[in-house]
């Protein structure tokens, strides 16, 4: 690894604590009811909310009514978004004229923005309206990242609590996680967005001269206006020259910000974030990468506050660090590294030498390997789909990296709120796992662990492997799933396992080798993203509620410490086995079979 990839590694993680501590304060004194500071001035608002709702702030709910709320709420949220998408035609801000989305793409739109997955099986700027991507798409990024965090501040709540029936109020850590997180920080941001060049605007689109003419080819029209069609059926292209480009116009920055903060991740535009109008400068693209981990990390620190506890969300945000380094290292390598040059005289033979310079296809010139690299790892660590940089260019070993992150789970700081009450079921496993080679009962936080908790664990941890797997088998088994793959052999496989577990895992990103916005795909990735989001948030506020109800147990000589370099390296190796090792062999039929093909002479 290069000086600079170590410096603006270190850079990285050193401003996000810098920021992230203070963050962690605020959050903390919010979803305990405690609003200080500017953020008093929302108050009226969130008492108008309560009462408007009909919502009693002071009332809470076992984990039972918690949960039925947030199932209902994000289901009719589900079906608001798809609604919008197919009437988008006959309402206003649609400057383009765009007509409605078809059903099996509004459908998996609407189930991806819910489940803070921001799958885009679409060009955004060429299917959606201003107003779908305001009213819909931006809204949903706010509400999906606050149940999010609804889920984990619940889950804190067991935890933190004994003896108690309730885990707190859903619509009201909804309403406080939006009104006083997110918005505020979305909105800072966006501003600075647009200080660095990013658009926000409700224009149409914008029609300018090039500087040299370029040609293109289209489909031939006969003088009725009709395609001109050849013997066979399929279209007559003709080639034309034009003078002109249309650049897409709109509210970018507004809803760029949230899919950051959020880690929703679905772009404005269909290259995401390598598009200039939304990432311009490599200041923006370090600040996105930044926005990400942000809440993330955290939320690690508001545990830890939570439980009483300081060093528990150390000891959490340590062992996300050590992974997130780790795996960084290896895909920044192997981008550096490149992949093995052709000679000069054909592709009959692969020379032991790489490209100069490492591996740039796929990737902006402006920023670079070592900056996309970093972003790549931030963005699959977190269930973030953002993109700065074609995921399907990535070395065999490069495009690993991110599966691989995925595949664990997500919980490398991960989602928002979902990042961390993934990693704490990891570390109910891992005190699980050391009662057994001890002979205790094992203990986390001063709860005992349990039967129930131990099946709501494994629950949680094998619903993402058991979707990925049986999703990428049937798709390889099927017509309408294999008709969707361009590119044949081991990089086909893996641009299918990479779908399922970017959907499975609510990441969002893709290979984007894959054709994949069919009735087939849409279908499939939506139930897996929807059962990916749900079965997992169920089983953690049932875990919830039977942390709240147990008796706080004494720290005694034979309990074992779950702040120290002791408890990080054993969360670490839990994450690594129990969730690498469902995947190996997929891994292995993929990208490690891509590898040793390149690296291998040709014959």
């Amino acid at each position: 690894m290069t000086t600079d990839a170590l410096l603006q590694l270190g850079l990285f993680l050193f401003v996000l604590l810098l920021l992230s501590w203070p963050l962690a304060i605020v959050i903390n004194k919010v979803m305990q009811g405690e609003i200080q500071g500017p953020l008093r001035v929302l108050k009226p608002l969130e008492n108008g909310i309560y009462r408007l709702a009909g919502i009693h702030s002071s009332q809470e709910t076992g984990w039972k009514s918690y949960a039925i709320s947030l199932l209902l709420f994000n289901a009719l949220g589900a079906f608001a978004l798809y609604l919008l998408q197919r009437v988008q035609g006959g309402l206003p801000f649609n400057p383009q004229g765009f007509g409605a989305v078809s059903p099996d793409s509004a459908l998996n739109t609407a189930i991806s923005f819910v489940t803070n997955t921001n799958w885009q099986g679409y060009g955004g700027e060429s299917t959606m309206s201003y107003l779908t991507q305001m009213l819909g798409l931006t809204v949903q990024n706010f509400l999906s990242a606050a149940t999010g965090i609804a889920v984990v501040i619940a889950l804190i709540r067991g935890f933190a609590r004994h003896s108690a029936s309730t885990v707190g109020n859903f619509w009201v850590d909804l309403t406080r996680s939006t009104l006083y997180i997110l918005l505020p920080l979305s909105l800072v941001l966006s501003l600075v967005f647009v200080g660095q060049g990013m658009i926000q605007n409700l224009s149409a689109y914008k029609e300018v001269p090039t500087v040299q003419a370029t040609t293109f080819q289209q489909p031939k029209h006969d003088s009725h206006g009709d395609v001109v069609k050849d013997a066979k059926g399929a279209p007559v292209m003709e080639d034309v020259i034009s003078h002109t480009q249309t650049l897409a116009m709109g509210p970018v920055a507004s809803q760029e910000a949230i899919k950051l903060l959020g880690t929703n991740g679905g772009g404005f535009f269909n290259s995401n974030s390598a598009h200039p109008f939304e990432n311009p400068t490599p200041f923006a693209n370090f600040l996105q990468m930044l926005a990400i981990f942000l809440i993330p990390a955290a939320l690690c620190f508001v545990f830890g506050r939570m439980v009483g506890d300081k060093r528990q969300g150390w000891a959490v945000i340590a062992a996300m660090t050590v992974i997130f380094v780790a795996m960084y290292s290896v895909l920044v390598m192997a981008e550096q590294t490149g992949t093995a040059g052709l000679n000069s005289l054909g592709v009959d033979q692969v020379l032991s030498s790489t490209q100069a310079g490492g591996n740039m296809e796929g990737k902006e010139a402006r920023f670079g390997i070592t900056a996309t690299s970093l972003f790549v790892a931030v963005t699959t660590s977190a269930s973030c789909g953002a993109v700065n940089a074609m995921h399907d260019s990535l070395t065999p070993l490069g495009g690993l990296v991110p599966t691989l992150l995925m595949q664990l789970g997500e919980v490398v700081f991960g989602g928002v709120g979902s990042g961390l009450y993934g990693m704490l079921v990891f570390a109910i496993l891992a005190v699980f796992i050391a009662g057994l080679m001890v002979g205790r009962t094992p203990e986390y936080l001063g709860k005992k662990i349990e039967i129930f908790e131990m099946k709501m664990s494994a629950l949680s941890i094998l619903v993402t492997p058991i979707l990925v797997l049986v999703g990428t088998a049937i798709a390889l088994m099927l017509t309408d799933g294999k008709a969707g793959i361009l590119n044949p052999g081991a990089h086909g496989l893996s641009e299918v396992l990479y779908a399922f577990t970017s959907a499975a895992n609510n990441n969002g990103s893709a290979f984007a080798g894959l054709s994949a916005n069919t009735p087939f795909y849409n279908g499939m990735l939506g139930i897996a993203m929807w059962l990916g989001r749900f079965l997992i948030i169920v089983p953690v506020l049932a875990m919830a509620g039977s942390l709240a109800a147990k008796k706080r147990l004494a720290v005694t000589g034979g309990t074992l410490p779950t702040h120290g370099p002791l408890f990080v390296v054993l969360l670490v190796g839990t994450v690594l086995l129990v969730g690498a090792l469902n995947y190996v062999p997929a891994l292995a039929l993929g990208p490690v079979v891509e590898h040793l093909q390149m690296i291998a002479p040709v014959k």
